[in-house]
C-alpha cells in the first residue's frame, strides 16, 4: 500500500472502536448507581414537600379555627380530604405510596402504617399527618 492510499482513508479501525467501547461502559457503570441514588433522592424530597404543605395547612387550620371561634380545633378527616375546606387544592401523593398514594387514613399511633392503601395517615386528635409507607423510613418524619 503506498502513501498516497493511506493519507485516503476514511473511518475508524478497530481498536479504537473497541476503545470507545470500554470507555463508555466505564462510564455507565459509574453514572447508572449515581443515577439510583439520585432517584431515590427525588421521592424522598417529593415525600418531604408534600408533608410539608399539608402539615403546614392543618396547622394554618387550627389556628384559625382558635382565631374565628375562640375555640381550637383540629380539622377532621372528611374536611382534610374535602378541597377548599383545609388545602386549596387536591390532596398531594406520596410518591412511596403505590395505592391511593393521594388519600388519607385514620391513625391511632404515630410512626406507623395502616394496611396498604392511603399515601397518608392523619391522627384528628392532634394533628398529626405522616406518609403512610415505610420504604426509607419516611414515616418517622
Amino acid at each position: 500500500m503506498s502513501v498516497g492510499n493511506l493519507s485516503q482513508q476514511k473511518g475508524f479501525t478497530l481498536i479504537e472502536i473497541v476503545i470507545i467501547i470500554v470507555v463508555l461502559g466505564i462510564l455507565a457503570a459509574v453514572a447508572i448507581p449515581k443515577y439510583q441514588d439520585i432517584t431515590g433522592e427525588a421521592k424522598e424530597a417529593s415525600c418531604r414537600a408534600a408533608l410539608g404543605s399539608l402539615r403546614s395547612a392543618i396547622t394554618i387550620y387550627y389556628a384559625n379555627s382558635a382565631v374565628k371561634t375562640g375555640t381550637a380545633a383540629w380539622p377532621t378527616i372528611d374536611q382534610l380530604r374535602t378541597v377548599g375546606v383545609v388545602m386549596e387544592q387536591s390532596i398531594p401523593e406520596n410518591p412511596y405510596a403505590e395505592f391511593a398514594s393521594d388519600s388519607i387514613v385514620t391513625g391511632v399511633t404515630a410512626d406507623s402504617t395502616v394496611g396498604t392503601r392511603g399515601g397518608w395517615v392523619y391522627l384528628e386528635a392532634t394533628g398529626e399527618i405522616w406518609p403512610n409507607t415505610s420504604v426509607a423510613e419516611e414515616n418517622t418524619w
